[in-house]
């Protein structure tokens, strides 16, 4: 007998399948979900990026060769630091599984990271050709076996982070997936992600976008799900005064976020004076502080709280790193909680005593669960509108440019995509 945990929309579906293909459907929501059987060796198995990299098909393209109008064209990195374009099989999905036409995608940071320096912290290490990518919307194109829910043509977000869901596994079945040891996430070596024309993915990992919702937004719900998850976990209320550090993707998310919860007032602070010219067009009511390279952390928080018109109650820190923790922290009053969303280096020296006597909480956020379809509803809504912060488009052949331009602050890209 093979068991899975199926988890979607905060619900936790038990799948029973017998040896005689009998199946029960032991469900602890009203939620019905396609029954499929998984591999025994998880996800993993599934994504293996050796059945790519070892299929005869699968080569990488010159600096100046165009692929074929019909290829599997991604956009790979590899330990060596260089970025290009590759031909690779197109899949065929099994049970359980959708083949889809990834229509857009936006390129993260931790994806240029990869590609410039090769690795983040001792977990995530780039040792072979590895494809990008993990913010992606796309449109069904092919279902495998035993998938109910999905007709060809639907138009989805793709949650790239796909949990092992065995119901031995305490993260999944507390619905913490996020924490999954065994976790397949999209662009994260060892595994593949979705920057490539036809990507396949679980069934129960994709979520339906309305029509009002366009593909570029919906490649967005990624970011905005690290945002929200930060938003839930920090405990934001109405009224909070907030101050968000760093004014790129995840901290505009984050301002965008904040400002629907109700957070009032907003500081939002970066070293580059144009970021925070996009924070105040995005967001008229928000109050910007520049840092000034040189100056003390004591020197900004007292700059941050004169714009607050006094100490703050939460920081969502965006930006990880160690000189803009310790501003947030001095910028808070007596009780209050610094929320550390952005990622830095591996060991940091914090103001501990500071913290102790002014009982200033530190948390921090790994990725996301059960985001999406808050992000979609959010969106669909209008209280939260992700269009602008797409300042750049690229065709997918053209994927290659598009990276270095992202990874060029002096273009001002906010956030670069890449359509197909």
């Amino acid at each position: 007998m093979t068991v899975l945990v199926s988890m979607k929309r905060d619900a936790i579906s038990l799948h029973v399948a017998s040896a005689f293909n009998s199946s029960a459907l032991l469900s602890l929501d009203d939620i019905h979900i396609g029954l499929f059987i998984m591999p025994d060796g998880g996800f993993a198995d599934t994504y293996s990026p050796r059945k790519i990299l070892d299929d005869p098909t699968f080569r990488i393209l010159g600096p100046n060769e165009k692929p074929s109008s019909d290829a599997n064209i991604a956009a790979f990195y590899n330990p060596n630091h260089e970025i290009h374009l590759v031909e690779k099989p197109r899949p065929k999905p099994g049970p359980g599984q959708v083949l889809l036409h990834v229509r857009a995608t936006g390129i993260c940071g931790s994806d240029v990271h990869f590609w410039k320096h090769g690795r983040i912290g001792d977990s995530m290490v780039v040792t072979d050709e590895c494809g990008s990518g993990h913010e992606s919307a796309g449109e069904i194109i092919e279902i495998g076996e035993g998938v109910t829910t999905w007709k060809v043509g639907d138009r989805v977000a793709i949650e790239a982070g796909v949990p092992c869901s065995r119901p031995s596994c305490d993260c999944c079945r507390v619905g913490r997936y996020n924490a999954c040891p065994d976790v397949v996430f999209f662009s994260t070596p060892p595994f593949h992600g979705t920057l490539t024309r036809w990507h396949l993915h679980p069934a129960e990992w994709l979520h339906r976008l309305p029509d009002s919702v366009s593909f570029e937004e919906g490649a967005l719900c990624e970011p905005l799900a690290v945002a929200l998850a930060g938003i839930e976990r920090a405990g934001l209320c109405l009224g909070d005064p907030t101050l968000i550090c760093g004014a790129g993707p995840i901290g505009l998310v984050s301002l965008l976020s904040a400002r629907a919860a109700g957070a009032e007032p907003i500081i939002i602070t970066d070293l580059i004076q144009s970021r925070l010219a996009f924070a105040k067009k995005l967001v008229p009511g928000v109050r910007t502080v520049l840092i000034e390279r040189g100056s003390t952390p004591q020197q900004s928080a007292e700059r941050i709280k004169a714009a607050a018109d006094g100490p703050l109650k939460l920081a969502l820190e965006c930006t990880g790193m160690e000189s803009s923790i310790h501003t947030a922290i001095y910028s808070m009053q007596f009780g209050s909680k610094v929320f550390i969303i952005g990622v830095g280096k591996n060991e940091q020296v914090f103001p501990f005593m500071h913290l102790s006597a002014n009982e200033i909480d530190v948390s921090f956020q790994y990725r996301y669960a059960n985001q999406y379809p808050k992000a979609i509803r959010l969106i669909a809504g209008g209280l939260i509108d992700v269009k602008p912060l797409v300042t750049h488009r690229f065709k997918l052949e053209d994927a290659v440019e598009a990276f270095h331009l992202a990874a060029d602050p002096s273009q001002g890209a906010i956030k670069v995509q890449i359509h197909d």
